[in-house]
């Protein structure tokens, strides 16, 4: 197990060890100042034990049903207790960090979402894209720096070209739910195509999603790493880049690639594809280039099933050094 695991399953524990004792407390706050509430709680521990025992007699579905409408008769009264009283469900839950898998990192023998967040967000703190997404974000985007002069060979100017594209990210977002979706973005370097992803990252960070950022040249080095096991957590890093529901691979075209860590693109692009798995895939190369750097099922995958968006225009980075809009 990796260190980055074992430190998250340590900081969960002790998260879960604070959200019991809150809970606890709670409940011994509402004992106290709430008339026939301890009772009920223990009147319905009781019939969770009876129900076990019940379950286990042979033929005994009468009892099992019984104490079933016993129980919610007690749920449905300690819940208009606690409405009564100013108090609803979310007051227990709210001890917690995670209400879906009450901060135990597992739901039904499954690492719940927020522990494989956790995971992608301390290989964040080793790369310092935290940081970057504080700067980098859709609040940050400014279009000014894109010329509003048309562009002869593409009949558009950068400026509407980028507010295309805009439109075209905060859409992914918002339908990131309901439409299955990827993006290609490619064009020159120091257009916005980095800034832009992580954009995109921020808001679904934000909304409860994993996201994963690689470079192309990081992806290409796990690969070989994994290969020819020199690094422990290598696997488990893998794995997530198939599982996260949003993968960003960045500079694609940038990394020395060879015959197997090209196929391993094609097995991440393709089964994250088959598996419905949004990924966002930037580049420098022209469509045109794609066939001498990768094989020609990479190229279909790419061109066939990604949304392609098209960057252009002038080197926003040398804009933004010299204060240029």
């Amino acid at each position: 197990m990796s260190q980055v695991y074992k430190d998250a399953i340590r900081e969960l524990e002790r998260e879960r060890l604070a959200a019991e004792k809150a809970l606890s407390a709670r409940q011994n706050f509402l004992y106290e100042n709430l008339t026939g509430m301890r009772e009920i709680d223990q009147e319905m521990a009781q019939i969770g034990l009876d129900l076990v025992k019940a379950v286990l007699r042979p033929r005994d579905d009468d009892t099992v049903e019984n104490l079933r409408k016993r129980n919610e008769k007690l749920a449905h009264k300690r819940k208009e207790l606690l409405y009564d009283n100013g108090y609803d469900a979310s007051y227990f839950d709210e001890v917690y960090g995670c209400i879906t898998c009450k901060d135990t990192g597992k739901i039904n023998n499954e690492r719940c979402f927020c522990f494989k967040q956790r995971i992608i967000s301390k290989y964040y703190e080793m790369s310092n894209l935290s940081q970057v997404l504080d700067k980098e974000n859709f609040d940050t985007f400014d279009l000014n720096y894109y010329s509003e002069i048309i562009d002869e060979k593409h009949g558009i100017s950068p400026r509407d070209n980028i507010q295309r594209i805009w439109t075209a990210s905060l859409k992914f977002v918002d339908n990131f739910d309901n439409e299955f979706e990827n993006l290609l973005l490619y064009g020159a370097t120091g257009l916005g195509k980095t800034f832009l992803s992580n954009c995109i990252a921020k808001e679904l960070l934000d909304r409860g999603k994993t996201v994963l950022y690689t470079t192309s040249a990081q992806l290409f080095k796990l690969v070989e790493d994994m290969r020819f096991g020199r690094k422990e957590s290598t696997n488990s890093y893998l794995n997530m880049i198939l599982d996260v529901d949003l993968l960003i691979i960045d500079d694609l075209g940038t990394e020395f690639a060879t015959v197997v860590t090209t196929s391993e693109l094609f097995n991440f692009i393709n089964t994250r594809l088959l598996g419905k798995k949004s990924t966002i895939i930037s580049t420098n190369l022209d469509p045109s280039d794609f066939e001498e750097h990768y094989s020609d099922r990479i190229t279909s995958r790419l061109f066939g099933e990604y949304v392609t968006l098209r960057f252009f225009g002038d080197d926003i980075r040398i804009a933004k050094k010299f204060g240029l809009t």
